[in-house]
């Protein structure tokens, strides 16, 4: 049996207790989402439509019975889109799926939600855009609840760590916190020019790019030679992973991609690097989501309400229990390249 197998067989044991555990976590999220629903049925009304009906000047009867052109019917709502008051349930649930879906595997989940949003026909006006930016931002929540779920036993040994009582939780914790900082320091600085990268071009480009990366290394087996276990990991090696990790800054790169593979370039094998990419986004998205939540949770909420980010953070939790235990489960037997076609092809 060769150490890389040996480690994808120790990492899946750590992260994940069984298929049935991901069955019954993926049964209490839908329970939940009905729950929610059934709870708030006035409010799931409200935020899928607007207003058709309000009377406007020329339902006042005047002298003369001559209609205007108010009178004329303006196009029925559409109860499947956000405006700029409100967002359908609908739609909540088909930003959480992308969200969940994508947030882990490495596809990039910004360049999925963007698109989704132009499908759906999102948003219209500044005060809208923002609140969708920030929606898709806070619900990255339910994808960082999957992972503290599905590594709890990882997360465990990284508090005992701290707490004096684990060597190996140790080195792990101070790895992600140390490959952390240059991506926020860099990130911060670079946060207003990255703004103007959002659009349909930046985003095709860098899923075609990395598409022909994922391709270029499976062919050569970079991806598939042995390397280090997590706990072996320096804070060298993880200060290089967070500084890599800062390409990701570019939509449609995939964060999950630049730190898989910068892991495997510093020299760990491509179980530890999926395991700690998982980990790194714990910490990455959570500051992203409590930064977010500060400053535009309350746009958010006006525009939204509270139902239906509620919706959405369900629904990306229960997408990404389904999407990391597949990808851990694929990688035993398979590489990433189904992971560079399918750049390829989306992104064309």
């Amino acid at each position: 049996m060769s150490r890389t197998y040996r480690a994808a067989q120790s990492g899946q044991r750590l992260a994940l207790s069984s298929q049935r555990t991901v069955l019954r976590l993926a049964a209490v999220g839908g329970l939940i989402l009905l729950a929610l629903v059934w709870m708030f049925p006035a409010a799931a009304q409200t935020s899928t439509t607007t207003p058709a009906t309000t009377p406007g000047p020329a339902t006042t009867p005047g002298p003369t019975a001559t209609p205007g052109p108010a009178t004329t019917p303006g196009p029925a709502p559409n109860v499947e889109r956000a405006t700029a008051t409100g967002l359908s349930v609908g739609a909540a649930v088909v930003l959480g799926m992308v969200e969940g879906l994508s947030e882990y595997l490495p596809v990039s989940s910004t360049g999925h939600l963007l698109v989704a949003n132009e499908v759906l026909g999102l948003g219209g006006t500044p005060d809208a855009d923002q609140a969708l930016d920030a929606y898709a931002i806070c619900i990255q929540a339910g994808a960082i609840l999957a992972v503290l779920v599905l590594y709890h036993n990882r997360i465990r040994q990284m508090v005992d760590g701290l707490l004096g009582r684990s060597q190996e939780g140790r080195t792990v914790l101070l790895a992600v916190v140390a490959a952390f900082v240059p991506t926020a320091v860099i990130g911060f600085t670079l946060k207003d020019l990255v703004r103007d990268l959002f659009g349909p071009g930046p985003v095709a480009a860098a899923w075609i790019v990395g598409g022909l990366a994922i391709l270029a290394l499976e062919r050569t087996g970079f991806l598939r030679r042995a390397g280090a276990e997590l706990h072996q990991i320096t804070l060298q090696q993880a200060v290089l992973i967070g500084m890599i990790q800062t390409i990701a800054l570019w939509p449609g790169v995939s964060r999950s991609l630049v730190t898989i593979i910068g892991a495997v370039l510093v020299g760990l094998s491509l179980p530890a690097a999926v395991e700690f990419s998982f980990l790194l986004g714990l910490i990455t998205l959570s500051a992203a989501t409590v930064l977010t939540a500060l400053s535009d949770g309350s746009l958010m909420v006006d525009n939204f309400g509270l139902l239906t980010p509620a919706v959405g953070l369900v629904v990306a939790f229960v997408a990404a229990v389904i999407s990391v235990h597949w990808m851990v489960t694929w990688l035993q037997r398979r590489g990433l390249d189904i992971f560079g076609y399918y750049r390829l092809a989306i992104g064309v």
